[in-house]
């Protein structure tokens, strides 16, 4: 399977020439859409030398809501030449903007790198604060109610206590949510989906039957991985609407996911591309089907073809019979 990059690739390789030493300033208006219909804008409204950088995401009021700008705040407002805008003072049609003046750059070739890398995962660092959060949760309630030392995963454990913990809910997608409750042992992560082709279900079951079989197989430290459809989780069923049509996939992060900070930062990289990584390896699928499949048709074609047997204008002409015995001639 192919891994999609958390980094935009765009944005890192415009802000790479930007704060490159010999860059010639030039204006830039560029437009990117992502595979969850987030949009980025890289422009340079004013000055050459000072490249503004928005974001579009369906969900910021629920990213907002649970500390985005916070974060955001933390991540870029150490840079004295990087001007955070919000609310009003973005670029219209967008959610929240970055200001770089690459003029009053003085970092070292180390903290450029350092900040090509966070301003390329802008949208990983929105996403990441309802998890952080949850994270947080997580830990104040696994003080309250330590998880049995003799199971040091905590799979085998039921956190009763916490069934009345707030669910965190990202409405990322149309119909299709984030919903992530933690409990004292675990932070569950379930993503709802819709698939508007029949074959893509069929394709959906073989790819998470992989994820678990994998996880039985050699990689026994990765996440459960539930899948449900039509039945809505119980973790989330007073919060989320009836099914209907709709495929529910359940992640259980275990403490070992969660021990350091380092590590939450990966998990949140890894799992807030699921959507995006899972049905892209579908269309992927479909595709090279599709390609097999021609593929084929053009080898029955040439058999056939080699088949053929040549028939000369005297052969054409000759006396011929059809299936019924009856002879006719070919004029």
């Amino acid at each position: 399977m192919l891994q999609l990059e958390p980094q935009n690739l765009l944005i890192q390789e415009a802000f790479a020439a930007a704060l490159s030493p010999g860059y010639e300033p030039v204006s830039l208006d560029r437009i990117l859409t992502d595979f969850d219909f987030t949009t980025y804008h890289v422009s340079t409204p004013q000055e050459k030398t000072r490249i503004l950088l928005s974001i579009g995401i369906k969900c910021w009021q629920d990213l907002e809501k649970y500390g985005a700008m916070t974060l955001l705040e933390k991540k870029y407002g150490g840079y004295k030449f990087i001007q955070i805008l919000s609310q009003g003072a973005c670029e219209p049609g967008y959610d929240v903007s970055l200001y770089i003046d690459t003029e009053q750059c003085e970092l070292d070739e180390e903290g450029k790198a350092e900040l090509i890398n966070e301003l390329s995962l802008l949208k990983r660092n929105c996403f990441a604060a309802p998890f952080l959060k949850a994270f947080a949760r997580y830990e104040v309630l696994a003080k309250e109610n330590p998880v049995d030392p003799n199971n040091l995963y905590g799979e085998d454990s039921v956190a009763t206590s916490n069934s009345n913990e707030e669910v965190l809910k990202l409405d990322y997608r149309g119909e299709e949510s984030i919903y992530i409750k933690p409990s004292s042992d675990r932070v569950t992560v379930i993503f709802s989906t819709v698939f508007s082709d029949e074959t893509d279900k069929i394709f959906s079951k073989v790819f998470l039957q992989e994820f678990s079989d994998a996880r039985k197989r050699s990689i026994q430290k990765a996440p459960q991985v539930i899948n449900s459809h039509k039945e809505v989780p119980l973790e989330i069923q007073h919060v989320a609407p009836p099914a209907g049509d709709k495929t529910y996939i359940t992640f259980v992060l275990f403490p070992r996911h969660l021990s350091t900070d380092d590590v939450k930062w990966n998990t949140i990289t890894h799992i807030q591309l699921f959507r995006s990584y899972f049905h892209y390896h579908i269309k992927i699928v479909k595709c090279y089907l599709h390609q097999r499949m021609r593929f084929r048709v053009q080898s029955f074609t040439k058999i056939l073809n080699r088949a053929r047997r040549e028939v000369d204008e005297e052969e054409m002409r000759a006396e011929r019979k059809t299936a019924s015995g009856r002879r006719f001639e070919v004029k």
